[in-house]
Order: structure tokens, then sequence, then C-alpha cells
């Protein structure tokens, strides 16, 4: 479901982490569902930021697109004060639990230093507003990470669930989540939170367990496994994601936080299998010859993750009881729509696997 009311007035967005995966999907959306509206996009560009991926808005002049920091202070003050900014859609961060345990620093800076400096930039910016300050609105996206790791017979996170983040990655997007908290209820600026499981779909980092898998299958490369694969993730088509944060920003209560799940528990194992299936069936479709067949024989086991959650589910029965917002995409339309992008954009990914994602990969899951 998306949300747009009749007399809707036009805003003028600045989304960070506008290349990355959610991010760039999320301006995409959009820009489609808004074309009168003032998008800029802030992002550093860091290994997971491809400015590419927006190419064509660009150059149809549908956004703004600025290279940065939201840690810069200055730039963020110029842009939300030059382009009277009223919205923020708050999507860069270090996302990577395994970058994480490798380098925490970054995660801390970003996370929870840059979030920092968004949020006294946008509280300055909205005390000093003239005219409607009501539609204001600081969008903060977050992770069910936070809420720490399921037992198989628990309940699902839901927004009272009590922290309880078990990697740097997650402590930092807790940090982040308590300050935006913090500064409704002292300054009763205009925040929203929202909390997401797994997101998968186009666009999205090869890093990530569905890109990497899909890429390894492509390449005709081991399938690496955490442990015995029986870990559970809830997992979010990411264009539904987007119609929840739209939803949100236009609907929700400020400083609420709202849970966004796709009511897709999987166990990684079988999400690997299934996507192992899939690429041998749509591979013959697009005329595309898999190194190895089936994919399957190319799953290999590897040493688990330090501190791994075993399980996340989201109850999403707030954001669906207050908003009228529910996923549409089950788990299975979504790998099948991922899985066939991947095999039609091999000019989108190929070049991400630089001598530092190798590097990387080696470091993480050996040679």
């Amino acid at each position: 479901m998306t949300f747009a009311p009749s007399d809707r007035a036009a805003r003028r967005l600045v989304i960070t982490g506008g290349a990355g995966f959610i991010g760039s999907n999320f301006v995409r959306h959009w820009c489609d569902r808004y074309p009168t509206d003032r998008v800029v996009v802030l992002d550093a560009l860091t290994y997971a930021g491809n400015r590419a991926t927006l190419a064509d808005l660009e150059a149809g002049d549908r956004l703004r697109f600025v290279q940065g920091d939201i840690g810069d202070r200055a730039l963020v003050d110029q842009l939300l004060r030059d382009e009277q900014i009223d919205t923020i859609a708050h999507f860069a961060a270090e996302s990577h639990v395994d970058r994480s345990i490798l380098g925490p620093a970054a995660f801390v800076q970003t996370n929870v230093v840059g979030t920092f400096t968004l949020l006294e930039a946008f509280r300055h910016h909205w005390q000093a507003a003239e005219g409607d300050r009501d539609r204001y609105r600081f969008l903060h996206v977050s992770t069910d990470e936070v809420y720490g790791s399921l037992r198989e017979t628990d309940p699902a996170f839901t927004e009272t669930t009590p922290y309880a983040p078990n990697s740097p990655y997650s402590a930092s997007k807790a940090g982040s989540d308590h300050l935006v908290r913090a500064y409704f209820h002292t300054y009763g600026m205009p925040v929203l939170t929202t909390n997401c499981s797994n997101n998968y779909g186009p666009y999205h980092f090869p890093e990530k367990l569905i890109p990497l898998m899909c890429i390894n299958i492509l390449l005709g490369k081991p399938l690496p496994v955490y442990g015995d694969g029986q870990n559970v993730r809830d997992w979010l088509y990411v264009r539904d994601h987007c119609t929840a944060i739209e939803t949100v920003i236009h609907r929700g209560q400020p400083g609420e936080t709202y849970n966004v799940g796709g009511n897709n528990e999987v166990r990684n194992l079988d999400l690997v299998k299934l996507l192992c299936g899939l690429m041998d069936e749509l591979a013959l479709q697009y005329g595309v010859t898999l190194p190895q067949s089936p994919s399957e024989s190319l799953i290999t086991f590897v040493a688990d993750r330090p501190g791994h959650d075993r399980r996340y589910a989201i109850d999403a029965s707030k954001i669906k009881r207050e908003l009228g917002w529910e996923p549409s995409v089950t788990v299975e339309e979504g790998l099948r729509q991922t899985v066939a992008w991947y095999l039609q954009n091999e000019a989108w990914w190929k070049p991400l696997l630089s001598p530092a994602y190798q590097d990387y990969y080696s470091q993480v899951y050996g040679t």
C-alpha cells in the first residue's frame, strides 16, 4: 500500500545514503511517485555507494546529487538552508555486520556521530523555519538487529522489545535510535523511526547474502553458508520497504517507531537453496550458461560469524493497524524478480568486484 493525500503539498527532501541499496531504491520510488518534489541526494560514495545507480535520474534533472559526509555540519546546514528542506529521509549508514567486526570505528562515526550531526542541523533549521513547521519530518531508517537475537519459540520483535544489540553494527544503530528518540522528547522535533527486517532486491552491493549468492552462482564460485545454515531472518522486498517509509512520512505520528517486516521468515540454508533453484531455472530463460549446474552443488559451509544472532522476526502489526501498510510481495515472488535482475544487469554488478572487495571477501571467507 502507498499513501498520497489528495491535497498533498510538494515536499523538499534530503535523502542521505541515496546512492546505496535501500536509499537508491527509495529515491527511484519517490521520484516516480512525486515528480514535482525537490529531491537532493547526499551520499559520501563509500564502497557501497554507487552513483551510477542514479545516473538516469540525474541526467533527466530529477534530482540533485551532492557528494558529501553526513558528519560535515557546514555542508548539511548549507543544503538545508539553500534547498529549503522540510524532510530528511536518513538512510546513510555503515550496515554490514561482518565489516563492523573487522573495523567498528567507522560504524560509530557514521551511524552515531553522523546521525547526531544531522539531528542537530535539522533541529536548528526546523526551529528557525517560518511558515508551516508542522509539515517538517526527520525519518530515521533503522534495523531489527537492535533488538538482539530470538530463540525459535520467542515471539517476534515489537516496538517495545528491549534493545539488546550483539554486534558493533547493531550497537551503533541502537545508539542512533536513542538519539532520535531523545530529540523528540527533549526538543519536540518531528522525528520518526522505522526498524526494518533484512531487505533484498535490485542494486544490492554484492557482500550481502542474496546478491553474494546470485553473483557467486553466475561466477561458479562457492556459496559460503555460515555455521549450520539454520539462522532465521525475516525478508522484506526493498520496494515494499519503500512504500512503508513513504507511508510513515505522510501518516506517521512524530516521535513514534514503526517496525517494518516482510512476514517471510526463512532459514539461511533454505534461502540459499531457493536461490539456487531460481537461478538454474531463470538462467535457461535468459539464455545464460551457468559455470556449474546444479547451482546447489556450490554450497559450502564455513565457520560461523562471531556472535551470530540466531533468529530475527518482525511483528509489523502496529504499522498495519495505525497506518494501513502491509507488505505485498512474497519472498518467492521477490526472489524471482531479484534473481532475474542480477541475470540481466551484469554491467551494474561486475565493476563492483574490485580488488578491495576481493580482499574483504578473503578476510571474511578465506580464499
